[in-house]
Parts: C-alpha cells; sequence; structure tokens
C-alpha cells in the first residue's frame, strides 16, 4: 500500500493489505490504530486467545501472521487503550461478519470464486442513450423463504428468483439497498458496521459474488447502495476505533447525524482512503455494475443543511473518489441521492462537477406525487407542478426515483397516493406512470410499486404477492411489465434524455382542460412517441393539437384498456394527421401513448 497516498487520502486499495488475508498456511491480519496502546487477535484459530501484534511501517499499523488460521474462522481484534483497558471490536476492512447480535469478523478467501462474466464486463460502459429501468430491492423482503428461521434466501438463491421475474417484467438493472454488514434490520442496511463484508443475513462473499455472476449472465445489471456519510454508533466497529475518534468527528455538533449515527470525518485522509477502498472493493471484487451513494446533501452541506455552509472537505473527497472509481472501471454508474441545488453534481470532475452520472430528481419525485395526491378539481391550480421539472431539467442528468423513501413512514405506498377511493386510485396510478416513463430520464422503481401496493414496506414482511389475485391489482400489474417493455423497446424513450432535441411540449397550455402532450425524438432511429395525458375527471371531446412531420399517428398504449382494469372506453388505433392537425376524444384520468 502507498503510505503516503493513505494518509493524504489518494489510496483506493487499502483494503488489499489492511484486513485477514489469506497466504502461506495462515492468515495475516494487519489494522490501523495509531492511538492504541498494543493489540491482540482473538478467534477461532487460538480459542479466542490474545496472540500480539506488532506495531509496522510507521508504528501506526499492526500486522500479525497466524499459522493455520483459516477462511471461515470468526476473530475480533483486542485493542488496549491502556495497559489493561480494551475494547474488542471486528475488523474495520473485515471481509465477512457473524450474523447480528453477534459481531466477529469472518476470515474470507476473495479469491474463492471465479467469475464467469467476461462478456458482461467487456461490453460494459457508461452510455447515457441506453435504456436504465431499475428494479429496487430490499434483499430481505422481496419474498419469503420458509425454509430459513429469519424469511431469508441466501444471495445465490435470490438471483435465481430474481432473474426471471425481471427479465419477464422489462428490468435490465437490479438496485439493491446496502449489502454491506448492518446490526439493526430497521435501518436497512444505511448505518453499517462492516464496509467491506457482506451482510451474513444473505451468506457468504462466494455466494454473493455468484449472485451477481448470475445476473451478468442473464445481461442485467446490478447496483449497490453505499454510505459514504456516516456509519453506526455500535461500540465494537469503527466508533472511538482505537480509544479515540479515528474515523468520526471528535465534536458531536458536527459528528452525530440527523439520524444519530456518527459522521465520517472526510477532512483525514486515512478516512477518505476507507472509504474509497470500500467502493473500489465493491466495483472489483465482485463486479458491481454501480454505486448509488445515500445522502450526498450531507457531504455537499454540513449536517446537510445548505445555511451551515459547503463541507469543502467531503466535497473534495466525493471529487477524488468518483474521479478514481471511473478511472479504474470506465463502465461503472454513479449514482447521487441528493435533494440539494447545488451545480454540477453530474459534471465531470475536470470541469468543475462532483463526477456523477446520475443524480436522483428529488424535485421531480416531490411534484408529481404531491399533484397526484390532490383532487382533480385542484389540478388545474397545480397544473405548472407537472411542467416546472423541464425548466431545470437539463442542469444534471437525472434519474427519476420512486423509490423505498416514498413508500415508509407514514408517505403511503405509490398507488395509495393517488387521490380518491379504491377504485379510483388505479386509472390515475396507469396514468401517472405513463407519464413518468414518457418524461426524461431514466427510471427506478421500489419492489412492490408494480403490484399496486396499499400498504407502507416493512422489512420484515416480503411483498404483498396475494394481491395478484384480485383483478384489479392483476390488471396493473400486467400494465406495468408492458409499460416496461415497450421503454426498453423504444429509442424515443430513452436515446434523447439528456438532449433538448429529444423532448418537446407540444401542449402544456390546457389550464382548465388539465390535459398535456409530450413529443419525444429518437434521435438515431425508430419513430417519434406522441404522449397524451388527461388528469382530469372529465372526458374532453373534439380535442386538438399540433403535431409536425407525421401522416397519422398509431396507437401504442392506452392506460384505459380492459385488460389492464381501463373502461376500454378509447378504441382509435389510428389517428389522421390533417395539415399538422389531430383531434381526438380524450378519456378521463387517462395516458395514450402514439407512434409518429
Amino acid at each position: 500500500m502507498d503510505m503516503y497516498g493513505f494518509y493524504t487520502g489518494k489510496e483506493f486499495e487499502a483494503y488489499k493489505t489492511q484486513g485477514a488475508h489469506v497466504e502461506n498456511g495462515g492468515v495475516r491480519f494487519c489494522t490501523f490504530a495509531p492511538a492504541a496502546c498494543k493489540i491482540a487477535v482473538i478467534g477461532d484459530f487460538n480459542n479466542w486467545q490474545e496472540w500480539y501484534m506488532n506495531k509496522i511501517n510507521d508504528g501506526n499499523f499492526y500486522e500479525a501472521f497466524i499459522p493455520d488460521a483459516k477462511a471461515g474462522q470468526m476473530y475480533k481484534y483486542r485493542i488496549y487503550t491502556s495497559d489493561t483497558a480494551f475494547v474488542d471490536h471486528c475488523d474495520p476492512y473485515g471481509f465477512g461478519m457473524e450474523l447480528r447480535p453477534a459481531n466477529a469478523s469472518i476470515i474470507r478467501n476473495l479469491d474463492s470464486y471465479t467469475f464467469r462474466d467476461e462478456t458482461w464486463m467487456n461490453a460494459r460502459k457508461t452510455d447515457y442513450t441506453k435504456p436504465l429501468n431499475i428494479y429496487e430491492v430490499h434483499a430481505g423482503s422481496w419474498k419469503t423463504n420458509e425454509k430459513d428461521e429469519n424469511g431469508w434466501f441466501h444471495y445465490e438463491e435470490l438471483g435465481r428468483k430474481l432473474v426471471p421475474y425481471l427479465k419477464k417484467q422489462g428490468y435490465n438493472y437490479v438496485e439493491f439497498l446496502p449489502l454491506s454488514e448492518h446490526p439493526c434490520d430497521e435501518s436497512w442496511g444505511y448505518q453499517n458496521t462492516g464496509f467491506f463484508a457482506p451482510t451474513s443475513r444473505y451468506g457468504t462473499a462466494e455466494e454473493l459474488k455468484k449472485m451477481i455472476d448470475y445476473f451478468h449472465q442473464n445481461e442485467i445489471g446490478v447496483i449497490m447502495d453505499f454510505v459514504p456519510v456516516h456509519f453506526a454508533v455500535d461500540g465494537y466497529a469503527l466508533a472511538n476505533y482505537d480509544g479515540t475518534a479515528l474515523y468520526e468527528y471528535p465534536n458531536s455538533a458536527v459528528g452525530v447525524s440527523e439520524w444519530g449515527s456518527c459522521n465520517f470525518m472526510h477532512s483525514r485522509g486515512e478516512v477518505r482512503s476507507f472509504l474509497q477502498s470500500a467502493a473500489n472493493y465493491w466495483l472489483l471484487e465482485y463486479h458491481f455494475d454501480g454505486i448509488r451513494m445515500d445522502a450526498i446533501s450531507n457531504i455537499i452541506y454540513w449536517q446537510g443543511d445548505a445555511s451551515r455552509g459547503v463541507n469543502g472537505n467531503a466535497v473534495d473527497f466525493i471529487k477524488t473518489m468518483n474521479q478514481g472509481l471511473k478511472e479504474r472501471h470506465p463502465g461503472c454508474l454513479l449514482m447521487a441521492e441528493d435533494s440539494t441545488n447545488y451545480p454540477g453534481v453530474t459534471k465531470a470532475v475536470w470541469e468543475g462537477g462532483l463526477g456523477f452520472d446520475y443524480k436522483w430528481d428529488m424535485g421531480w419525485m416531490n411534484d408529481t406525487l404531491s399533484y397526484f395526491q390532490s383532487h382533480p378539481d385542484y389540478r388545474s391550480r397545480d397544473y405548472h407542478k407537472l411542467t416546472f421539472s423541464m425548466m431545470y431539467y437539463y442542469d444534471e442528468r437525472f434519474l427519476l426515483p420512486l423509490s423505498h423513501d416514498e413508500v415508509v413512514h407514514g408517505k403511503a405506498a405509490i398507488v395509495q397516493k393517488m387521490n380518491g377511493d379504491y377504485d379510483g386510485k388505479f386509472p390515475q396510478a396507469r396514468a401517472f406512470y405513463m407519464y413518468m416513463y414518457a418524461h426524461p430520464g431514466k427510471k427506478l422503481n421500489f419492489m412492490g410499486n408494480e403490484l399496486g401496493q396499499l400498504r407502507e414496506w416493512d422489512e420484515k414482511r416480503e411483498q404483498d404477492w396475494n394481491l395478484l389475485e384480485y383483478p384489479i391489482h392483476d390488471g396493473f400489474f400486467r400494465f406495468m411489465e408492458k409499460l416496461n417493455h415497450l421503454y426498453l423497446e423504444y429509442p424515443a424513450f430513452f436515446e434523447g434524455d439528456y438532449e433538448k432535441e429529444g423532448f418537446q411540449w407540444l401542449d402544456c397550455q390546457q389550464e382548465e382542460k388539465v390535459i398535456y402532450v409530450i413529443e419525444r425524438r429518437a434521435l438515431q432511429a425508430g419513430k417519434n412517441l406522441i404522449a397524451v395525458f388527461n388528469f382530469s375527471e372529465k372526458m374532453w371531446k373534439d380535442y386538438s393539437f399540433s403535431v409536425e412531420g407525421v401522416e397519422n399517428l398509431q396507437l401504442l398504449l392506452s392506460s384505459d384498456e380492459e385488460e389492464y382494469g381501463g373502461t376500454g372506453i378509447f378504441r382509435q388505433k389510428t389517428l389522421k394527421v390533417d395539415n399538422g392537425t389531430v383531434t381526438l376524444d380524450v378519456p378521463p384520468m387517462c395516458g395514450l401513448y402514439f407512434l409518429g
């Protein structure tokens, strides 16, 4: 390891020397703990007796080689802060960890599995003109495994079930909530104790690699949530690791996050190298295709509060990490969950940006869901909540998220948010999703959204698959499948996501009728898409709009089709364009796609 790089925050492979490494008939252990008085390794291999480590390099690192230690055995570091006072810690760079509430690290051999995804990896590249339809998953609550006491599928089992489902439903990427080790199920993985350890809830490091390999062999990309902002407070993990605030701020005013966890101190080079190495580790060792970084607003601003100013050290860290990851993995996807208006989030670092590929469009999500929660009588007043997103859209490369955060903590499920009674929610939800897919930007949906689920997500329960026994939910489920496949098939949906010529409002001045018309253009090949929406409760007869360059429009999809639970009122398969004008009757609460 480059020691200077480690201390200055330039190292991306610290895990290759830190942690526990199987080699030469034993295991070499190494940990960074400058303030420790002395350190011993305890574990299965020595009956949990103390094996003292030696100071190496500049005296801030401790190392021990233990013969006959092997993969699968558990261990901890006993860190003395004086001659007699000590705390037993898991390994910050440990590659495996016990299932909570136990907390020992587990020796893993990272070379035990050979990937067979060369075709996928060699073809992988960052291409903003390609479709990106992401299915977000919490691994423990997608489906229940009745054979497991906790109801969990192991990684490989989960992959075998998810792949055919994703292919049938029309998703080409899956994004997992954090799979790094965490002690509290209710944190969903966002408060970590093992930044290099795949959570043992679902199996081993090797099993995780097999799952990702299987996704790739079936042409599905895999993204993982990563948390570079904060970590769990548990005393056996990173908190006060060597008896001092080694990873966190010593000042509680900035050291404690809004979630009650410890904020990383990004001004320390050792912390930067730790986090950069963790991100690189998941991409390099497990072949993840992308990383979604959580709570980037808390990186940009002190405590996520713009009034407290920009955290310059943290911003420098994210720039260095993103640029370094892109240099090492040019085809990887880097995504920012960021609700601020900080400029240049998706600009390259060399252009002065933060270096992300995509930014979650939280503004679009909030405005759109708020619009559909309101009574149709107020949608004339709120009409331009849906047009506002295009006023700022080209400032960044946006991704449209309907994530886990939108279906928990009293926010209601997506279909549940739609205004009105049970039967009235589904026509609106179908039209809403057609609007989402016609809007520029890549797409993300959390599991269960496609079922028309009417309860908030609970990490302890599987999705309500029994809803598919009810015709209105089954129709919605099949509608989402159709919509997803259309999105993947027709270039007009995605080719021009970030090009101004890829989008045009054909009509966005119908405040009284609450009608919108969008044109999405296929920039390289294929027909253009015309999307017509009526978000009012009224049928509008003889509505007209203008369109250029076509003689007729062919119906591609109606949200009101009977097979999806609609009324089937709209039956025109072809619309004639007369002197550049189209006239049609638009059903209430309806979305219509045409090719032209």
